[in-house]
């Protein structure tokens, strides 16, 4: 009895295991069927951006940053955080943002013309190019001022040339550091006059300015945006502009073109981003910018601050970036062996 009652127990195991192995082997077809995962949507961006600034607060990169990323942020939803890493015209920054910085959109830098590209084309120890470089937008191009004191001896623009010519290299000028849009305007200044100052870098727009209306220097070379309020505010007097054009907020002050010198200079100022940041974090930064050249406020704060509104997005940034190279360095090219070391 108890043989038959182990003989049954054995053959229903048996049974048992052979259904479990044919179960096991016949798994694969008689299983639903896994349908392909969604693409991943980035959450980009989910934390702070930070944006590198290389010059000193107070010029023209930190107007650009007060005037746009309160939209941006409003945008993207983050916060923007400016960082500032003042010296060699900016080098120092882009060296980080180019050469140290993960390429994941969290941190971007304001870029300006024509120092971005002028820094390495003066400097063979400077190792950064636009190559390593995502161009997100340029936003404008503020064109470039003469301006003194508010209690300046120059009343003129041609007060200020005849007081070069009577005193060749000696008129201090001020410019935002040297390879930047001042430093190179001054030098196309003497080589359409013939004359010659002494140019002071500063560490940025705000320092050259304040110096000039501090009387530590007699004269700065800046920018329209820059110094706006300052000329409206009566702390500085502006001379002449160096634009196509007057300007409709400074009707009374004059063009170089119109003094007689085809001169015409500035700085476009934009972002961009580390070479490689992955394609749908790019297209949200170069979207936000879009979105952000159509609002009616953002427009209207630019003019506001005598801010010319320039759009450039994404490659065509690229594209005007690379131009500006090969325009700076035939400018370099022609002046560099008269200028002394």
């Amino acid at each position: 009895m108890i043989e038959n009652v182990f003989w049954k127990k054995a053959i229903m195991s048996g049974i048992a295991v052979s259904l479990m192995l044919s179960l096991t082997a016949c798994g694969t077809t008689s299983q639903p069927t896994a349908t392909p995962s969604a693409p991943k949507v980035s959450d980009y961006p989910n934390k702070p951006i930070a944006v590198l600034q290389g010059f000193k607060a107070g010029g023209g990169s930190d107007q650009l940053a007060q005037v746009t990323q309160p939209y941006l942020q409003k945008i993207l939803g983050k916060t923007l955080v400016n960082q500032y890493i003042p010296g060699a015209t900016g080098a120092i920054a882009w060296t980080q943002l180019a050469k140290q910085t993960e390429p994941d959109g969290y941190t971007i830098s304001i870029t300006n013309t024509p120092m971005l590209m002028t820094n390495y084309l003066m400097n063979a120890e400077i190792k950064y190019s636009i190559d390593e470089l995502t161009p997100i937008a340029n936003v404008v191009t503020d064109p470039g001022i003469l301006v003194v004191s508010k209690d300046s001896p120059f009343k003129t623009y041609q007060d200020f040339e005849a007081y070069v010519k009577a005193n060749p290299g000696k008129l201090t000028i001020g410019n935002s550091g040297t390879g930047g849009d001042d430093f190179f305007s001054i030098l196309q200044w003497e080589k359409a006059t013939g004359l010659s100052v002494k140019m002071i870098p500063f560490e940025g727009d705000g320092p050259s300015w304040q110096a000039a209306a501090g009387n530590k220097v007699q004269a700065s070379s800046t920018n329209l945006g820059v110094v706006y309020s300052q000329v409206k505010g009566g702390n500085l007097r502006a001379l002449a502009l160096y634009s196509e054009k007057r300007n409709e907020l400074l009707p009374d002050v004059p063009t170089l073109k119109e003094l007689g010198f085809n001169m015409v200079a500035g700085s476009s100022r934009g972002y961009s981003a580390p070479k490689g940041i992955p394609d749908d974090v790019k297209k949200k930064l170069t979207d936000a910018f879009v979105e952000m050249a159509k609002d009616p406020a953002f427009i209207k704060g630019l003019q506001d601050s005598a801010l010319p509104i320039d759009i450039k997005i994404g490659d065509d940034y690229g594209k005007y970036l690379k131009e500006q190279e090969a325009v700076f360095k035939g400018i370099w090219d022609s002046v560099k062996d008269s200028i002394k070391k």
